[in-house]
């Protein structure tokens, strides 16, 4: 077992091998080839020390920490939109998509509507509070991204210390908020799933490995068990598997999004999948997972969780999926995106599927009524 460090990194990388793999300077060869050939028999281990941004000496203020746009300060509407968006709304939506789903199916018949308001609440404030502090400690690396140089805090729009009081306070709301008016538990929950993301996966994981999205999915896929412990006020197996369908579909969402911004994650230094083992391992990895997804997305019917409504929608999409998966293994350079955006759609479907099915008279109404 050898230890071999990788010169020229923008972080210090350290790797665990029987015979270190060569690796060639960044830009020589084809990285692509070179990483595919390389997975699997080396272990990637990420030490950060300070978190160097290329372009700008270590240290060094970031646009979010000078002064506030005096434009924007003047104008309450864009003030207003500016804060608004440090809650990534669509992200915050996808949430709740899968969140009011489970809640309802843990109820049984319709729920009750003053704790589903304050789920939907509740739930909202601890996204967008998740959402905020992910700008404030990725506002080093955002304003050197194109996806992401035009958030608030890039832009000059708010400064640093507002959205990391203005997190705070989303905090605090949504937790008295799940508190009173639900369960200490869901409060719990919610609340380690907040730290999950905008901490543990912002701070330390996304910085530190390329697995880090499928690690660090699992703060994405909690809502389901919030939303089914809100009612229940404990954590039910149906929960979890909802919670292993949102889990296992987070790495093919994502990485094809890292795909298509394969190169703006490496000048930042970010070690995404497709940066660290090339396109071509990732695509597969896309489809692989894609499989699998497959597989788990049966299982509530298998269960007899859902009925023929369900089973019916997941076959649908996720031979769509699929479709999609297989062909960006292929050289489409515009295919990523596709296959990103669909993913989101695929998942919304599904859930909404999941909830149709609930309340209409298929197979699990059948089975319910013979039980």
């Amino acid at each position: 077992m050898t230890l071999c460090t990788r010169p020229g990194s923008p972080e210090q990388r350290i790797r665990l091998s029987v015979g270190c793999p060569s690796v060639p300077p960044a830009g020589a060869g084809n990285g692509r080839d070179v990483a595919s050939a390389d997975a699997g028999r080396w272990l990637s281990v990420s030490m950060i020390t300070e978190r160097p941004v290329p372009g700008r000496a270590p240290g060094a203020p970031s646009r979010a920490d000078r002064p506030v746009d005096a434009e924007v300060r003047r104008d309450p509407v864009a003030v207003f939109r500016a804060y608004l968006a440090l809650t990534k709304p669509q992200i915050v939506e996808l949430l709740l998509v899968t969140t009011v789903p489970a809640l309802m199916l843990a109820a049984g018949g319709w729920p009750d509507l003053r704790t589903l308001a304050a789920v939907l609440v509740g739930g909202a404030l601890a996204g967008g509070a998740a959402s905020a502090l992910n700008c404030y400690i990725d506002r080093d690396i955002d304003e050197l991204m194109r996806r992401t140089k035009r958030r608030p805090l890039p832009t000059g729009k708010l400064s640093s210390r507002a959205a990391l009081l203005f997190a705070g306070v989303l905090c605090l709301l949504s937790m008295s908020i799940l508190v009173l008016l639900v369960n200490t538990l869901t409060a719990l929950l919610t609340f380690a799933s907040l730290i999950g993301y905008a901490v543990v996966y912002t701070v330390w994981l996304k910085r530190a490995t390329s697995q880090n999205i499928v690690i660090g999915g699992a703060a994405g896929a909690a809502p389901p068990v919030l939303g089914w412990a809100a009612v229940t006020n404990s954590i039910d197996p149906n929960a979890l598997l909802l919670f292993l369908i949102v889990f296992v579909w987070t790495p093919p969402h994502f990485w094809a999004l890292a795909i298509a911004r394969k190169d703006e994650y490496a000048k930042v230094g970010i070690p995404m999948l497709p940066v660290t083992h090339g396109v071509a391992f990732t695509r597969l990895q896309v489809f692989l997972y894609t499989m699998l997804l497959t597989a788990v997305t049966l299982m509530p019917f298998v269960t007899g969780m859902s009925g023929l409504i369900y089973l019916v929608a997941a076959i649908v999409l996720n031979g769509m999926f699929i479709g999609y998966a297989w062909k960006m293994r292929g050289e489409a350079v515009n295919l990523p995106m596709k296959v990103f955006r669909f993913s989101i759609t695929y998942l919304m479907w599904l859930f909404a599927a999941l909830l149709v099915d609930h309340y209409l008279p298929t197979t699990q109404g059948l089975r319910a009524l013979a039980g």
